[in-house]
């Protein structure tokens, strides 16, 4: 976390400050794409981000260890453990725990509901026994607690131009049709854990099952029968993005570059995954690094012009990042 940054958000508290600072750095390191597009947030609700998504970050690391050493009672118990935290922290409003004490701070800052993080905590130890899920109405009763409330988390802070109510259901639609991106580009990659989120019905349909996705990482060789499957849940993850849209204009301005941002990169990475033949089981798709450069650069355009259109929250208008002053500043690493 820049003092910058903090400072703009009235954190002074040296521990809290560490906090905030312990989550910015789980968001970076984990969250390549949110975290450039958090840049584009006024500096003063920059924090708040990281510390929603460093929580996150963190929780997804319990449960999504691939060291083969951590046994699922283990993680089990380490999730006990920060639910314990989230509840003492929350209620408190604050923590011993830095990122708890982080994240308990901004729920107060920005009256967060509680029952958001109370669900999320759900869909984390759902994980640990679940492997599948048969229907695609079953995936989204799980997406519910894993993605929906991170987009109505978020709205807070974000801040709305109509009633948080009327923005809430497009907020939820875009955490799920992000989270479903992550799972269409990490076929493989969770596979290798032991998951498979693709609904069962949907695999099904085009003669797919677990073992054929096995054979198909274990060989490095595809299918057509997998490549319609995905194709299918691609065009299913496409509709959940044209349902979040009409939510963009509803936030604040100053906000609506760096969500629109996400929701550009985000899509774009469903673009690398049909551009490379649909082969998210033997390997990543990666979004080029030329096409990240040229949504950013958009985006810090739509910045300079929301900022000069509006004073909200008693925020003075700040300078745009500039990249040279940044030896960490993600708009460096994507040129």
């Amino acid at each position: 976390m820049t003092d910058r940054e903090l400072d703009a958000a009235g954190v002074t508290d040296p521990a809290l400050r560490r906090a905030y600072t312990r989550c910015r750095r789980l968001n970076a390191r984990h969250g390549k794409t949110y975290f450039l597009a958090t840049r584009l947030l006024p500096v003063a609700r920059r924090p708040a981000v990281h510390a929603l998504y460093g929580f996150a970050r963190w929780a997804d690391d319990i449960v999504d260890t691939l060291d083969g050493t951590t046994t699922t009672a283990e993680r089990a118990r380490r999730l006990t453990l920060l639910q314990h935290e989230l509840e003492l922290g929350l209620t408190a409003g604050h923590s011993a725990e830095p990122v708890v004490h982080a994240l308990a701070d901004t729920a107060l800052r920005y009256d967060i509901d509680h029952r958001h993080f109370t669900d999320f905590m759900a869909a984390m130890r759902a994980d640990l026994d679940i492997t599948g899920y048969a229907t695609y109405a079953d995936l989204r009763t799980y997406t519910h607690g894993s993605a929906e409330v991170i987009g109505l988390q978020m709205l807070p802070v974000l801040g709305t131009v109509v009633p948080r109510e009327e923005a809430a259901p497009h907020a939820a639609a875009l955490g799920v049709a992000f989270q479903l991106t992550n799972f269409l580009r990490d076929v493989g990659e969770d596979l290798d854990r032991g998951r498979v989120y693709l609904p069962a019905d949907l695999l099904a349909a085009h003669g797919v099952d677990r073992r054929l996705l096995r054979w198909s990482r274990d060989t490095g060789r595809p299918d057509r029968r997998i490549t319609a499957a995905l194709r299918e849940f691609e065009q299913l993850t496409r509709a959940l993005y044209r349902e979040a849209a009409p939510g963009l204009a509803m936030l604040d301005p100053v906000s609506r570059p760096c969500i629109r941002t996400a929701f550009v990169l985000y899509g774009g990475i469903l673009d690398a995954v049909a551009a490379d033949g649909y082969r998210s089981v033997q390997r990543r798709a990666v979004v080029p690094g030329h096409r990240r450069a040229v949504v950013a650069l958009d985006g810090l355009v739509r910045v300079g012009a929301a900022r000069l259109r509006h004073r909200t929250d008693g925020e003075r208008a700040v300078p745009l990042p500039d990249p040279a002053a940044d030896s960490t500043s993600p708009w460096r690493r994507i040129a």
